[in-house]
């Protein structure tokens, strides 16, 4: 059966290359006799191919040595709540922007552990930074570069002076070159540019780490999972494989992070041109703070959304279908997405309108 473009928000689609290769070590993961699933996290084999993912991820993303990379569990979603149990300790109160969906989720659990002060509150656009209303005292400033479901990025990094900055990056990560250095701690759930769900990625400076709210299990505790190296407890293993060979399907084949921006940049421009050129889609984003990584589009007419769907899927076009808070169609065109699979749906996207405008 042949492989469709799945244009998911998460889980996504993994390169192809990756799986093939996944595929070839299943059984026996080069010449060990066991299957990466059935490894004891504290063996010399899976020991190898922890070491190398966090080689590979540290050069890609240029990762200074004074930050720590954790691979965990709990998504995203768990760090909403660790990242304030870990650097709230001595302020109490935190700046957070709220751009979005998992803006708000961010935000609703902050609350359980101090003071949130909204710096900013937009939709459908984000900030300038000129309208941050950042706070002198807070421990941290968080926020959502990219948010999913309304298909809004930050085309900026927020400066935020000597308050260090914390960012979910799961919908961003690996995407393009960023300097960590402007950052306190990143965070990713796996399942968009890493890896397949179950994992997700911690880079937080040395200086954050350690100093943690009362009552705070050990396994919220960042300094738990750096003195283990990752493995306080048996960490999602395939998954950490997997991301690995992520790690080097970008360093070896895409050849780095300048190559995959400009396949990134070159696929969005594409369907955000397919979009802006027609009367029958429409995108409700500001221009200026469009998505690379998660592209809406409405059509003219709403009862059509069932017949696209449909159409798309024969053409191997498939979860197209827009989040229930805002509707229309939505496509995910994260790394894996190959520029074949844009032109194929844009393609489609032409025909459609043709045929039903």
């Amino acid at each position: 059966m042949a492989r469709v473009f799945n244009f998911s928000a998460g889980p996504a689609m993994l390169p192809q290359v990756v799986i093939e290769r996944a595929r070839e070590e299943m059984l026996d993961w080069q010449g060990s006799g066991m299957s990466v699933m059935e490894m004891s996290h504290r063996g010399k084999e899976f020991m190898s191919i922890a070491a190398k993912a966090e080689v590979d991820l540290r050069e890609l993303m240029g990762i200074p040595a004074n930050y720590k990379v954790l691979f965990l569990q709990g998504g995203a979603s768990s760090q909403f709540a660790m990242v304030p149990m870990n650097l709230l300790p001595g302020k109490g109160r935190a700046d957070y922007i709220n751009t979005g969906s998992w803006s708000k989720k961010a935000i609703a659990e902050a609350k359980r552990y101090g003071q949130v002060n909204l710096a900013a509150e937009t939709s459908m656009t984000c900030p300038t930074q000129d309208a941050l209303q950042l706070s002198a005292d807070a421990a941290y400033v968080h926020y959502t570069p990219n948010e999913t479901i309304q298909g809004v990025e930050f085309p900026y990094i927020p400066e935020t002076g000597n308050i260090p900055l914390v960012v979910d990056m799961s919908s961003t990560i690996l995407s393009r070159p960023i300097d960590v250095s402007r950052f306190g701690v990143i965070y990713a759930g796996a399942q968009k540019n890493i890896g397949p769900a179950g994992l997700t990625v911690v880079i937080v400076r040395e200086d954050l780490i350690g100093e943690c709210l009362e009552g705070t299990p050990s396994m919220f505790q960042y300094k738990t999972h750096v003195d283990a190296d990752s493995m306080y407890n048996t960490p999602p293993t395939y998954a950490w494989y997997l991301a690995g060979l992520v790690f080097d399907w970008l360093k070896n084949d895409i050849g780095g992070l300048d190559k995959m921006a400009g396949i990134n940049e070159r696929k969005a421009k594409k369907l955000y041109d397919a979009v802006d050129s027609s009367g029958f889609y429409a995108n409700p984003v500001e221009p200026s703070c469009r998505s690379w990584m998660n592209v809406p589009f409405t059509l003219a007419n709403a009862d059509l959304d069932a017949t696209f769907l449909e159409e798309a899927a024969k053409q191997r076009l498939t979860t197209l279908k827009g989040h229930r808070s805002v509707g229309g169609m939505r496509a995910s065109i994260y790394n894996a997405m190959p520029e074949e699979g844009v032109d194929a749906l844009v393609a489609f996207m032409a025909d459609f309108e043709k045929r039903h405008g």
